[in-house]
């Protein structure tokens, strides 16, 4: 059973667990789930006996043009039903994106997000002592032990404090960089807790976050449409006295990319795909730090770290389990 105690400092929250005695440990990640789809996936993560898995938004589709949250409440019901039960024997986490923040492409100007939020923790059975029931943002984290190898994991959020975008005109409106100095995407309490998280001291972190991080090449949602954080960021990280992977959702596509000594993996969707014929649908996107290509079809992400070769395997795996990106990175060596 898991022992879970919480500190509060300079508004950081943190929960560990007890020591998990293994060689290796498992787990598994993917974004976009559409309560109105089958998930015939889940069948292949079950064969994976993962330890932990985490939910990188669009966990359901509940937004409407107007906001309001009416469907919503409809949408998180009917994926209670969806999601198997044996999921829940593991250990879950899971942060929001625009589709189950409220609207498409959301942020802090969203007027309904203290209701929304109200309807997250519920959904996901938070505590009734965790902080995120009466702190502004679901933003969280965990540290694992295995064995006395630590893993800090960081889960952001990316929507509730988050400027406003800026935008081209258009048929086919491309979001451009946000220019001003004060534009944010985790506004100022919540990078004040991510900086010291990182802190942590641990062998391996692993930073959920709901759009992608390293990608810039793309015209949708990214870390880069806002240049202060992202900068911002991908300096910390580099500096990191622990390895950092990134574990990122949203693409309806999924890749991996490295950026000296940053990992990411994005792995979307679970259940909704978009074409990637250049005909129909969204093309394949190209990335300079793009590792391969990307993948189209169903897929989930697979974290399994060695403790004792100190060594984790990033993987993408298909509707049915087989393996279609990978990349094997040494912890000491960070390649």
């Amino acid at each position: 059973m898991e022992k879970h105690i919480q500190f509060f400092f300079t508004l950081i929250s943190l929960t560990f667990t007890n020591l998990i005695i293994a060689d290796t440990y498992k787990i598994a990640f993917g974004s976009c789930l559409d309560q109105d789809y089958p998930q015939p996936i889940w069948e292949a993560i079950k064969n994976e006996n993962i330890d932990s898995f985490i939910f990188l938004g669009d966990n359901v589709y509940g937004d409407i043009p107007s906001g309001k949250l009416n469907k919503m409440e409809i949408a998180y019901t009917k994926q209670k039903q969806m999601i198997p039960e044996w999921l829940f024997n593991k250990d879950v986490h899971a942060i929001w994106d625009d589709h189950d923040y409220g609207i498409n492409d959301g942020g802090g100007s969203y007027p309904l997000k203290v209701e929304a939020q109200k309807m997250y923790v519920n959904f996901w059975n938070i505590p009734a002592d965790d902080i995120r029931r009466t702190r502004q943002g679901v933003y969280t984290n965990k540290i694992v032990d295995i064995d006395g190898f630590k893993i800090n994991i960081i889960l952001l959020d990316t929507r509730y404090f988050r400027s406003n975008l800026d935008r081209t005109i258009g048929l086919t409106p491309v979001y451009k960089k946000n220019l001003d100095p004060e534009a944010t995407i985790l506004g100022k309490d919540q990078w004040m807790w991510f900086e010291n998280a990182l802190e942590l001291k641990s062998d391996l972190t692993i930073i959920a976050t709901s759009i992608q991080v390293l990608p810039t090449s793309h015209r949708f949602e990214k870390w880069s449409n806002f240049p202060s954080d992202h900068i911002k960021l991908k300096n910390l990280l580099k500096k990191s006295a622990a390895p950092v992977l990134i574990i990122s959702g949203d693409r309806h596509q999924g890749a991996i990319y490295q950026e000296e000594n940053i990992f990411e993996i994005t792995s979307s969707s679970l259940n909704k795909t978009i074409s990637a014929s250049k005909f129909i649908g969204r093309p394949k996107e190209e990335d300079v730090l793009m590792q391969g290509d990307m993948y189209s079809g169903e897929n989930f992400g697979l974290i399994t770290i060695d403790s004792d070769e100190k060594q984790y395997l990033i993987e993408l795996k298909d509707l049915n389990g087989n393996q279609v990106r990978y990349k094997l990175i040494d912890i000491e060596k960070g390649v």
